[in-house]
């Protein structure tokens, strides 16, 4: 669904954030209640209730249990999802991003935003997919194909019809969930043969320090690395993907803060950026299902509780509305909907809810940051000029928007 039209802000006072959600549907729900939340507090503490609640979004509660041994991480709860978790952290911790892949992460941005300026131009869009994928795809362990052909894969796969999470079986008809199925099996069974198979015959004779061995290590078969894969491929570069777009477009129109940025030491980077993407979340709604009775400290009194007829009782679905929590003057301050880097807030508290919270926090937030700054940074420093603004596509899968179109040129085409 297109919003094209969102435009940067004029005068003081207009809000900072660019990219505006379509329109509720306002029978969305009406079968079976839906609480809505929309403050910091009452979503971390739903999300945080383990044991309460389970995975709802992402279709998560279409997937048969049967099909997995260990359900893949994105869809599963419970203490070995949990201790899962844990384990990952060697992976994504900042530290060791920077010592295992910072000098790729870097040379992968420098080389780029040089084969863009050899064309003379590029859609920011394409630009981000490539090198998000090269990036994720080093890590994940999917090394056995050009990044080009396993970006077309991944991208092939998300092209699917559009689902309402607040609806009876995701608002998708019985030929709609078929035609998904069809269209999603072509891409599953090419990124398994071309990219995911090879990867686990290289890990298994020679293990290396990437998620494939990991995985081979706790005994999953195929199958389930396939559709661990997916998810950190495509997590990787769908949500890194548009993020680095919608920052480089707010950095690109914002002189000022452009200039900032790149005269900046790291750190004041990150909080340029930690404010780009409070304000403009990759995903903007997270669901989850009460699976306890429960009453929640935030469900007597409060302007979160639940609507009328709609208890926190098992069966509840929770819709987690994180792009309006992230403007929640209780933890932002005054003017939440402006762009503000220097806010002093927690570290926790800066990106609010962009990144998820509790078992389902995106463990890879500082991978995010780390390699969108050393893109943005490279391609600010060559000076781009912008010829098209992106238009703006909601993704009703990810309730995230996709920005498409965004066209820049180089005055310089020289070897930087």
């Amino acid at each position: 669904m297109s919003t094209a039209g969102n435009r940067p802000p004029g005068p003081e006072g207009r809000r900072d954030r660019w990219i505006e959600a379509p329109p509720a549907d306002p029978g969305a729900g009406d079968a079976g209640g839906v609480a809505r939340v929309r403050t910091v507090a009452a979503a971390r503490e739903l999300l945080r209730a383990k044991g309460r609640t389970t995975q709802a979004g992402f279709t998560a509660e279409r997937i048969p249990r049967r099909l997995f041994r260990r359900r893949p991480i994105l869809i599963d709860d419970g203490p070995e999802h949990d201790a899962h978790r844990k384990q990952l952290t060697r992976f994504f911790a900042p530290a060791k991003l920077g010592e295992q892949h910072g000098a790729f992460i870097e040379q992968a941005a420098r080389e780029a935003v040089q084969a863009a300026r050899s064309r003379g131009g590029c859609l920011v869009d394409e630009l981000a997919l490539h090198y998000s994928v090269r990036v994720a795809s080093r890590i994940v362990g999917l090394t056995h194909a050009p990044v080009e052909r396993l970006a077309t894969r991944l991208t092939r796969f998300f092209r699917q019809p559009p689902v309402d999470h607040t609806k009876p079986d995701h608002g998708r008809t019985r030929a709609e969930w078929a035609r998904a199925a069809r269209d999603a099996l072509g891409p599953l069974l090419a990124l398994y043969v071309r990219d995911v198979r090879p990867a686990i015959r290289a890990r298994r004779r020679r293990p290396e320090a990437d998620i494939i061995s990991h995985l081979l290590e706790r005994g999953y078969r195929s199958g389930e690395i396939l559709v661990e894969c997916l998810t950190y491929g495509t997590a990787g570069m769908v949500t890194t993907r548009e993020f680095i777009s919608a920052a480089c477009w707010h950095l690109m129109e914002r002189a000022p803060l452009r200039e900032r940025y790149l005269a900046a030491e790291a750190v004041e980077r990150h909080a340029v950026l930690e404010e780009i993407i409070r304000l403009e979340p990759p995903v903007g709604h997270l669901y989850r299902r009460v699976r306890a009775a429960e009453d929640f400290s935030w469900t007597q009194g409060s302007r979160d509780g639940a609507p009328d007829g709609c208890p926190f009782q098992p069966g509840t679905l929770v819709d987690i509305d994180v792009r309006a929590a992230n403007l929640d003057r209780e933890v932002f301050g005054a003017h939440p909907e402006r762009m503000r880097p220097e806010r002093e807030l927690p570290a926790a508290d800066r990106v609010g809810l962009s990144f998820g919270d509790g078992a389902h926090r995106c463990p890879g937030s500082s991978l995010a940051m780390l390699e969108t700054d050393a893109l943005l940074l490279a391609l600010l420093r060559a000076q781009p000029v912008m010829r098209t603004p992106p238009a703006v596509e909601w993704d009703t899968l990810i309730e995230g928007y996709r920005l498409r179109g965004f066209r820049i040129e180089f005055r310089d085409a020289a070897s930087s």
